[in-house]
């Protein structure tokens, strides 16, 4: 059996050491899948992401192309130097990208005009124009006046815009009603190769009216009408970059569309997307080297890994929780089948006298009286050791099941130990037993139950020493409310390797004290006892010195 149960031992550790081997293997596969996987995602980002950084950087540009630069239009063309100076302080200060402004204080008239566009006798020309920007001191400078039109050309940006105006004009259907995206787009001019921006305030449509009426010369006397045009010069350059993943991109820089590096190592990943509207000759050009771009490919890997690492743990924890139970099924199978041969072993010695003895009985013509008593003894003798292990194992079952009650009787402690102590002396005369009684005379309990517990006691000490220590040392004490017996014994001891397992159901200790006559249950039923009095038991032990066993009841008076 011994054979058997190592061999088992050895079939459950191999399949142990196989799970784990295979899980671990699997574990390290997972680790390298998901750190391609990864590293995959993080390349993707690397293109996919430098949408974000585009947006958000662009971000002051469209709000100042949607929302600042219509707001022009609120002065109806009647901004002077002083407000568009305010105006254009404004804008540059919250918007660095734009470089300088020119400001063009426009007229509309029938009548021709030296410079600006003259179409079916409508005259579009600025009546001044002004500077403002980064390099002009003072904040402004007038650059051109009617009264002196030979100091500044006016230049394409004007020429361009009042084009717009004129042929948006001569085409206007009066009748109906332009939108707002459709007089948007006509009044304002994207120069990307200049990276300028000219915007005309956007008329009313009253005054497109007019000025329709004005071209075919219905009106007379001729109005003149306000217009203002503003050209923003911008700077690329001056575009703040921001970084919405600054572990992903180690160098951002704006550069011209055709830039192309020189320098295009291995070692590096780059990615780039062109800029919006007037600054579509340029882009955003993105670098880093492989190294920087590994703590980003760390910080997406580690979570995934953790994860990974805890179904690892869990796995390993499944393997050991299966190892474990498949000893345990073996070190019950074993006990379960000890106890089996022990009891049928326990069974078929007093069977067997008992059939000897009648068989005797039988085949004998006749029995004098000193055959009668020596048979009728040995029946007895044997019914009773029968008896005897069906009441302890019926007693056990009941027990631990727990279907019987507690029989309260007030028991003096003297009169009980003395008798336990004559009924194993007249048993084994060569057994002493000694006591000692502290605290209490009287207290209720179970008898019966309390019976059993010292005999089972008292006969393990008795079984498990050498002739000439036979000897057992009963205590019997009072102790802060409770009562606390102890069974000291000069035994041949308990290895403390064995000690967490004697209370165990079928369990017994290999030694040449026990190879027959027990089935494992008398300290299990000693337990199962003292948990059923709602007690205690514990154990010391030495080899070779002996054992004692501490039993805690609770003390009723």
């Amino acid at each position: 059996m011994a054979l058997d149960k190592k061999s088992g031992y050895r079939k459950n550790f191999s399949l142990g050491v196989t799970f784990i081997v295979l899980i671990s293997i699997l574990f390290i596969l997972s680790l390298f899948l998901a750190f391609n996987y990864s590293k995959k995602s993080i390349e993707n980002d690397f293109v996919s992401e430098k949408v974000n950084v585009l947006e958000q950087s662009i971000k002051p540009y469209n709000d100042f192309f949607q929302n600042k630069m219509p707001e022009i239009s609120y002065y109806s063309g009647y901004l002077d130097s002083s407000t568009a100076s305010k105006f254009v302080d404004t804008v540059m200060l919250k918007y660095p990208f734009i470089s300088r402004v020119t400001f063009y204080d426009t007229e509309v008239k029938v009548a021709p005009v030296r410079d600006g566009i003259n179409a079916n006798y409508l005259g579009i020309g600025p009546k001044s124009i002004y500077q403002f920007g980064k390099g002009i001191s003072p904040d402004s400078i007038k650059v051109y006046s009617e009264e002196d039109p030979t100091s500044f050309n006016v230049g394409d940006d004007f020429n361009a815009m009042a084009y717009k105006l004129a042929t948006f004009v001569d085409r206007l259907d009066t009748a109906a009603v332009p939108t707002q995206e459709e007089l948007f787009t006509n009044f304002s001019v994207v120069n990307s190769s200049e990276n300028k921006i000219t915007y005309l305030n956007i008329p009313r449509r009253e005054d497109l009216k007019v000025y329709k009426e004005m071209m075919k010369r219905k009106l007379n006397p001729s109005p003149v009408y306000q217009q203002d045009v503003l050209v923003f010069k911008l700077d690329a350059h001056h575009i703040k970059i921001v970084n919405t993943r600054p572990l992903l991109y180690q160098h951002i820089s704006i550069e011209p569309l055709t830039y192309d590096p020189i320098d295009n190592s291995d070692e590096n990943m780059n990615t780039e997307i062109a800029l919006p509207g007037a600054f579509s000759d340029f882009k955003l050009y993105f670098v880093s080297s492989k190294s920087y771009i590994k703590k980003e490919i760390f910080i997406y890997f580690m979570p995934i890994a953790l994860v990974l690492l805890l179904v690892y743990g869990v796995l390993l924890l499944v393997a050991f929780l299966i190892y474990r139970n498949l000893n345990i099924n073996s070190k019950m199978f074993k006990l379960q089948y000890d106890f089996v041969n022990n009891l049928t072993h326990e069974f078929k010695t007093p069977v067997s006298v008992i059939k000897i003895a009648g068989n005797n009985i039988k085949s004998a013509p006749a029995l004098s009286q000193r055959e009668q008593q020596l048979y009728g003894k040995i029946l007895d003798e044997e019914a009773d050791k029968l008896n005897g292990l069906m009441n302890k194992l019926l007693a056990f079952t009941q027990i631990e099941n727990k279907a019987i009650k507690l029989n309260q009787e007030e028991v003096n402690i003297v009169d009980f130990i003395e008798s336990t102590i004559e009924s194993h002396t007249l048993k084994h005369p060569d057994f002493k037993i000694t006591y000692e009684v502290m605290g209490f005379k009287t207290f209720i309990t179970d008898p019966v139950l309390l019976g059993s517990l010292f005999d089972n006691l008292a006969e393990n000490a008795y079984k498990y020493s050498k002739p000439e220590q036979k000897k057992l040392h009963i205590s019997a004490k009072l102790i802060k409310g409770v009562l606390v017996f102890r069974f000291t014994d000069k035994g041949i001891g308990i290895a403390a390797s064995e000690l967490n397992n004697i209370f165990k159901k079928f369990f017994r200790i290999q030694n040449e004290y026990n190879q027959m006559g027990s089935v494992g249950l008398g300290l299990a039923f000693c337990k199962e006892l003292v948990n059923f009095m709602e007690g205690e038991i514990s154990v010391k032990s030495k080899v070779g010195s002996g054992t004692e066993f501490k039993i805690v009841l609770p003390f009723n008076s």
